[in-house]
């Protein structure tokens, strides 16, 4: 009773300064980002507590495995007509197919996807498909309402200050993908990066590693550069938004020394539709691809999957210098090679259901 009456006030006051934002957002920019983002940020609030209890009720109705997909559409359908920013997905067909790759059976796959800011969940809520999984870093078990949801969906943290626990995760991880068709989504950039160049970060090699050691296809999701609508603040404005879905990379017969090439490869593919789908001036084009992206793009366009494993074996020689055998500098001005070490900490939208 004292709650409810205690509420009431504060449900009162947040209804009149929604509306006073409202009306002023019709004249002044930063009443509509203060608008638009108390809209997304309440919408949020609220599907984590629907969150949990979907996942109560898809675990007793033996859904276990699409509960992060129900939650998701849930977000976007809700959310999206709120802040009007609805996407458009070409090549959504990918994804679909992964349900009945395998003679009509889930085919596993690791799923990456460009991560500008915590606006992705947006565009994640659209794009997320069934049987896909997440894995989160240990400090958002305790988060109010998400961590709850989490923790019920089976979502596995991993500690990132104990490498060889992580590590351990993963492994599990890669192991689980093949046995129950699971797809894990991860960002490789490792954090957000949000700028008005339609750029990447440099990939973390995790994801890669993963799919490397599971043998199974990378499928990488691409998100147009949204910085003219959604700045992060002062800008938050309505526009419709694309959707990219690249085919499958297939790892097969790849080993742990083709890591570093078909990520530097995949990242140029990602590029390159990223630029591709970028407003007019809203983004400088890239620099000419890698040689071998060509190649790289044909396999990509239907042809036979061994093309790309060819393509990425080739990216993987070594130059020569003095007679001594120097890796690759990475595409597009990246950084040098990383270590093993990063791997756990790119784990940040990745889950291992339980059985």
């Amino acid at each position: 009773m004292f709650l409810a009456s205690a509420l009431k006030p504060l449900a009162l006051v947040s209804t009149l300064a929604l509306s006073a934002l409202g009306v002023l957002g019709q004249k002044y920019q930063r009443a509509r980002f203060a608008f638009h983002l108390s809209l997304y940020i309440t919408t949020l609030g609220a599907l984590s507590v629907w969150g949990v209890l979907v996942s109560v009720l898809a675990s007793v109705a033996g859904q276990r495995l699409n509960i992060n997909y129900y939650v998701a559409r849930s977000f976007y359908y809700v959310c999206h007509p709120l802040v009007g920013i609805p996407f458009d997905v070409e090549g959504e067909e990918h994804l679909q197919s992964l349900l009945v790759a395998r003679d009509g059976k889930p085919q596993s796959a690791v799923l990456i996807g460009n991560h500008q800011s915590f606006l992705d969940i947006l565009y994640l809520g659209r794009i997320f498909p069934k049987r896909a999984a997440i894995m989160a870093k240990q400090e958002l078990k305790w988060a109010p309402l998400l961590g709850q949801y989490m923790s019920l969906s089976g979502a596995v943290f991993v500690n990132r200050k104990n490498r060889k626990d992580a590590v351990r995760t993963v492994e599990k991880a890669g192991e689980d993908m093949k046995k129950k068709g699971i797809s894990l989504w991860i960002f490789p950039e490792g954090t957000r990066s949000l700028t008005s160049e339609s750029t990447l970060l440099p990939f973390k090699k995790g994801a890669f590693h993963l799919a490397v050691q599971a043998q199974v296809p990378i499928v990488a999701v691409v998100c147009e550069n949204y910085h003219r609508l959604f700045d992060g603040r002062s800008r938050m404005e309505r526009g419709r938004l694309r959707i990219r879905v690249l085919p499958p990379i297939s790892t097969h017969g790849l080993t742990a020394d083709d890591v570093h090439a078909l990520c530097e490869s995949t990242r140029a593919l990602m590029l390159d539709a990223l630029a591709d789908m970028s407003a007019p001036g809203a983004a400088k084009r890239h620099a000419e691809l890698p040689a071998a992206t060509s190649e790289l793009a044909r396999a990509q366009a239907g042809e036979d999957g061994d093309a790309l494993a060819t393509a990425v074996e080739a990216r993987a020689q070594p130059d020569l210098v003095d007679g001594e055998a120097r890796a690759r500098r990475p595409a597009h001005g990246g950084e040098a090679e990383t270590t093993d070490d990063e791997m756990d900490d790119d784990a940040v939208l990745l889950k291992r259901p339980g059985a």
